[in-house]
C-alpha cells in the first residue's frame, strides 16, 4: 500500500511531488505529506485525508526546496492523523515509508530505553530514531542507512532524505517494489513507473534487498551484502499525462465499459484464431508434464483462480489446489516436483503472493503468473509470465483486471488440456469459437446498463444480501458479494446455491435480496431449483440469466437481468459485467467513494 515519490531536481519540486502523489493515490489515501531541504532546514507539510486537503495547504504556504520526498498513505500502524502523516523527521533525518517493520516494538522499546521521545505511533519512526542514532553517532548517511537496514524485519520500502546533505536520498527495499527514475541532472525514487511518468521514462527496478543513493550527478545501488550492483534501465513506456475518467462518473465505471476492449486486447495475444489454436508464451519446462496445479491468490484474484478450477478439472483432468495467499505457507503445502505453482496479481506486488510465490520456488516448484504489471516482482521471478493487458487500473475494487485475467485462465486450462492429450483438434477450435465472442457479448451485457441502475435503489436500501451460483458461477457469487462489500459496505455473502438448505437459508427472509447468478446450461436445473427454495421463504430474487432461462424462472422474481446466451465455459466472464454494474450503482445510490473505499488500497503490499 501507500505511495513514495522522491526528487532532486532543479527547481523547486514540492508542486511535482505532489502531481506524482495523485498518480499514487490509488495506493493510499488516509493521510498524505510532503518534506523538502531547503537552506540547511527540512520544511514539511502533512494533512490527515485525501491529497486535496495537503494540496490545499500548499497552495497556502508555499514549501520551497529542490529536494524532496513525498507519501501517500494508508494506515497499518497509528490512526490517519496528521501525526501519523509521512514523511517522519528524526533529528537530521526524514523518511518516508511503504510496508509494515514487523520487529518495530522490541526496536521502538530499545530506543526509548535509551530516552529517544517518540511523536507517532507509527513503526516508521522507528527506522527514523535508528538512522538518526547512526547518524549522531558519526556515521555518513550511507554507512548509517547500511547499518540499519539488517535490524528491519518484514517489508519495506524507504526514502531517506537529510538535512545536511540536500543532494541525497537514500532508498531501500524488501518486500515492497521500489524504482529510480533517470533523468537530465535530476534523479527520482518512486513506488512504481506510474509515478515518475511525468518525469522520465528510464527506470531501473530494484531488486529484493537492494538498496540505493540517488543524486543529481548519478546512482549507486547496493545489494543486499552491500556489494555495488547495475541494475538495468529500461524505457517504462508509461504517458505522463494523468489517466482520467473520461466522460464517466468514476474510474470504476470507466473500467467496467472498457472491459470488451481490453479482454479482446488480452484473448488476442493467446488466441490464434486463424490455426483455431490457444498459444501460451514460450515456456522452458512441459506441460504436459504437469500432474498438479497449486494456485495462490488473493481477494478477487482467488476468485479467478476458483474458476480456474473448474475449468482445468474439467478440460484438462488435472487436480487443482487454491488457496488465499496468506493461509498458503501456514499449512506447510505438500509441492511434489510436477506441480505447477500459479499465482495471480494485478499489481504482482501483493505481498502475501509474492511469500507464496518465494516459498513455490523454495520448493522446488515450475511457477506460473497471471500478472497485469510485466515489470513488476512476481513477473520477473515466475518461470512463466502470462501477461494480462487491461492496462492500469485505478479504482480499488478490480473489475478489468479480474476478467482480463480470466481470459488468460481459461487460455491456460485450454492449454493444459491440450498438452495432456485431453483436447481435440476440434474441440480447441470450438473454445477458440467461444472465446473470440466474449468481447461481444461483454457489450450486449453493458447494455443492460441503465435497468441495472434502475433497480439499485431496491437493493441499496437492504442490510444483507446474498449470492447464489453453481459451478464456475459459485466463485462468480463470491466475487459479486465482495464487490458490493467493498464499494457499497452492505454485508453481503456469496454462496453454492446448493449449500442454502444447509444453513444460510436461516437468513432470508422479505428484506434480504438475493443474486441469483443461474446462465441455462446443465446446472440451471439445480441452481432454479434452490432459488426457488429462497422464494418460498420471502426471499427477494435478482435472476440472472439469459432469455431461456429468464423465461422458464423468471416470474415472482423481484427483478430480472437478461444475457446474451453463451456457452458455458465463458459465462463467468460475461456474468461478471451485471454483477460489477449493480455493485457499482448501489455505492453511487448510497454515496460512498466508489473508487476509494474507506479501508482498501490498491496495491496490497503488506502481510
Amino acid at each position: 500500500m501507500c505511495g513514495i515519490i522522491g526528487i532532486l531536481g532543479m527547481d523547486d519540486v514540492a508542486e511535482r511531488l505532489v502531481e506524482g502523489l495523485r498518480r499514487l493515490e490509488y495506493r493510499g489515501y488516509d493521510s498524505a505529506g510532503v518534506a523538502t531541504v531547503h537552506d540547511g532546514r527540512i520544511e514539511r507539510q502533512r494533512a490527515e485525508g485525501k491529497l486535496n486537503n495537503l494540496a490545499r495547504k500548499l497552495g497556502q504556504e508555499h514549501l520551497p526546496g529542490h529536494s524532496g520526498i513525498a507519501h501517500t498513505r494508508w494506515a497499518t500502524h497509528g490512526a490517519p492523523t496528521e501525526d501519523n502523516a509521512h514523511p517522519h523527521i528524526v533529528g537530521d533525518v526524514v523518511l518516508v515509508h511503504n510496508g509494515i517493520i514487523e520487529n518495530f516494538k522490541p526496536l521502538r522499546d530499545e530506543l526509548i530505553a535509551e530516552g529517544r521521545t517518540f511523536k507517532s505511533q507509527t513503526d516508521t519512526e522507528v527506522v527514523g530514531h535508528l538512522v538518526a542514532r547512526e547518524v549522531e553517532r558519526g556515521a555518513s548517511p550511507e554507512d548509517a542507512v547500511k547499518a540499519v537496514l539488517p535490524r528491519l524485519h518484514g517489508a519495506f520500502a524507504l526514502a531517506i532524505m537529510f538535512k545536511s546533505d540536500p543532494d541525497l536520498i537514500i532508498g531501500a527495499r524488501l518486500g515492497a517494489p521500489l524504482v529510480v527514475g533517470y533523468g537530465e541532472n535530476e534523479n527520482y525514487l518512486g513506488s512504481d513507473a506510474i509515478a515518475l511518468a511525468p518525469l522520465t521514462q528510464r527506470i531501473a527496478y530494484l531488486d529484493e534487498g537492494d538498496w540505493a543513493v540517488v543524486r543529481r550527478s548519478g546512482v549507486q545501488i547496493f545489494d543486499k551484502d552491500n556489494n555495488p550492483v547495475e541494475r538495468p534501465i529500461t524505457m517504462s513506456g508509461i504517458t505522463g499525462a494523468l489517466i482520467d475518467k473520461g466522460n464517466h462518473r468514476h474510474f470504476m465505471q470507466k473500467e467496467i465499459y472498457e472491459q470488451p476492449v481490453v479482454v479482446a486486447q488480452t484473448l488476442s495475444s493467446y488466441l490464434r484464431t486463424l490455426e483455431a489454436k490457444v498459444a501460451l508464451p514460450d515456456m522452458e519446462f512441459d506441460l504436459g508434464s504437469v500432474e498438479r496445479v497449486a494456485i495462490v491468490a488473493c481477494g478477487t484474484a482467488s476468485y479467478v483462480g476458483a474458476i480456474g478450477k473448474y475449468w482445468i478439472e474439467q478440460l484438462a483432468r488435472v487436480p487443482v489446489e487454491v488457496d488465499v495467499a496468506s493461509e498458503f505457507r501456514y499449512r506447510e503445502p505438500v509441492l511434489g516436483a510436477n506441480t505447477l505453482g500459479l499465482v495471480i496479481s494485478q499489481s504482482g506486488e501483493t505481498a502475501d503472493t509474492l511469500a507464496a510465490l518465494r516459498h513455490m520456488k523454495a520448493c522446488g516448484v515450475t511457477t506460473a503468473g497471471i500478472i497485469n504489471v510485466p515489470t513488476s516482482s512476481m513477473a520477473r521471478e515466475v518461470d512463466l509470465l502470462l501477461p494480462t493487458h487491461a492496462g492500469p487500473e485505478i479504482g480499488v475494487a478490480s473489475t478489468k483486471a479480474f476478467t482480463c485475467q480470466l481470459a488468460v485462465m481459461a487460455a491456460l486450462s485450454a492449454n493444459l488440456a491440450r498438452a495432456k492429450g485431453r483436447l481435440s483438434e476440434a474441440e480447441e477450435a470450438e473454445l477458440v469459437s467461444q472465446l473470440t465472442e466474449v468481447p461481444a457479448a461483454m457489450n450486449a451485457a453493458l447494455a443492460h446498463d441503465a435497468e441495472i441502475e434502475g433497480m439499485a435503489h431496491t437493493i441499496a436500501g437492504a442490510r444483507d444480501v446474498l449470492y447464489l451460483g453453481r459451478g464456475p458461477d459459485y466463485p462468480l457469487a463470491l466475487e459479486g458479494a465482495l464487490k458490493l462489500k467493498e464499494i457499497s459496505y452492505i454485508h453481503a455473502e456469496g454462496y453454492a446455491a446448493g449449500e442454502m438448505k444447509h444453513g444460510p437459508i436461516a437468513l432470508i427472509d422479505e428484506s434480504v435480496p438475493v443474486i441469483v447468478i443461474a446462465p441455462s446450461g446443465p446446472l440451471f436445473d439445480k441452481t432454479v431449483s434452490n432459488m426457488q427454495e429462497v422464494q418460498a421463504r420471502g426471499g427477494k430474487v435478482v435472476l440472472i440469466s439469459d432469455a431461456e432461462g429468464l423465461a422458464q424462472a423468471g416470474e415472482g422474481a423481484l427483478a430480472t437481468i437478461e444475457m446474451p446466451k453463451v456457452h458455458p465455459l465463458i459465462a463467468p466472464l460475461v456474468y461478471a459485467v451485471p454483477v460489477q454494474l449493480l455493485a457499482y450503482h448501489v455505492a453511487v445510490v448510497k454515496g460512498t467513494d466508489v473508487d476509494q473505499p474507506r479501508n482498501l488500497a490498491k496495491s496490497v503490499t503488506v502481510e
